[in-house]
């Protein structure tokens, strides 16, 4: 059991839940509570893993009396799958789907009060989960990716091109049932990394410390289907609640095109951050946006029900 030093006690717990035929690991964050409670069901972005300051954010939920459920993608971290660091949109929606259901299996949780937050890269797969789930009570995405093109856009031609060839030569090996070609997650500014802006190699790395499950790499087949994934699109098919936390300095995820996209939510909250897209997992930047997203659960989600 961990003690948190203002709300009292809450306890962590080691879970599973199948995806597809692999095995999911979570943790299942429960606070002190008689009756089942809302649990906000949570997962990282672009190649990340849970350890990657999603406790963080986790024990500050838990201590306002909301359980989380907080995985890995199958293929990462503590998750099964093969091979290993294989980032399939497709794949990552079902896992995504799959804790949803479990979570509402669970008797600590209210199966009718389940929340969805997303970051980055899950940020998309939190607004596409809304949309095709209107029994879920709100969601939350923060620093969303909403639009491939938006985002190729942000790279560097020559950068863009290097990532397709490195993706074309691992979609050969994937035909040849060859083990796939790497690509590095994040890099220097002109290398073959799929996010290169200057903030992204040191901003993402820095959150990575105390993730030994963590490698910068995935299979590059992905370099063809992220400028092809505009989740965004799905805002406006979203009929629960949904918070939008905006990074205007976004490098990875461009702020405008997400505005654009965000707008449509019939239900949408949006609350800006002078920020760029790393800042807002640490220090007060972490602490404004934490604040904000409890105001909106607080509101919409009420821990007494």
């Amino acid at each position: 059991m961990s003690i948190d030093e203002t709300s009292g006690p809450w306890t962590r717990l080691d879970v599973s839940f199948t995806s597809d035929g692999d095995t999911c690991a979570a943790w299942l964050y429960l606070p002190p509570a008689d009756g089942p409670v809302p649990v906000i069901v949570m997962a990282h972005g672009l190649g990340a893993v849970r350890e990657m300051r999603l406790d963080a954010f986790a024990e500050r939920f838990t201590a306002a009396g909301y359980a989380c459920l907080v995985f890995d993608y199958r293929h990462f971290g503590a998750s099964g799958g093969q091979p290993r660091q294989l980032l399939d949109i497709g794949r990552q929606l079902v896992d995504w789907r799959a804790a949803v259901a479990y979570a509402r299996t669970r008797p600590e949780l209210d199966p009718d009060r389940v929340v969805v937050w997303g970051t980055s890269f899950s940020g998309g797969h939190a607004i596409v989960t809304a949309a095709a789930d209107d029994r879920l009570a709100a969601a939350i995405a923060q620093c969303p990716f909403t639009d491939g093109f938006a985002s190729l856009r942000a790279i560097e031609p020559r950068t863009v091109a290097k990532i397709s060839a490195r993706a074309v030569r691992d979609v050969a090996r994937r035909l040849r049932r060859r083990p796939p070609v790497m690509i590095a997650t994040s890099g220097p500014v002109g290398s073959t990394a799929l996010m290169t802006a200057p903030d992204a190699m040191d901003g993402y790395l820095a959150l990575t410390p105390g993730a030994p499950t963590f490698s910068n790499q995935v299979a590059a087949r992905i370099g063809l289907a992220i400028g092809l994934h505009f989740p965004g699109r799905s805002a406006a098919k979203v009929t629960v609640p949904i918070l939008y936390c905006v990074c205007d300095r976004d490098s990875v995820a461009p702020a405008p095109a997400t505005l654009r996209h965000v707008a449509k939510s019939p239900r949408g909250e949006i609350r800006r951050y002078d920020e760029g897209h790393f800042d807002i997992y640490v220090d007060e930047a972490f602490e404004q946006v934490v604040t904000d997203q409890l105001d909106f659960l607080r509101r919409h989600v009420p821990v007494a029900g």
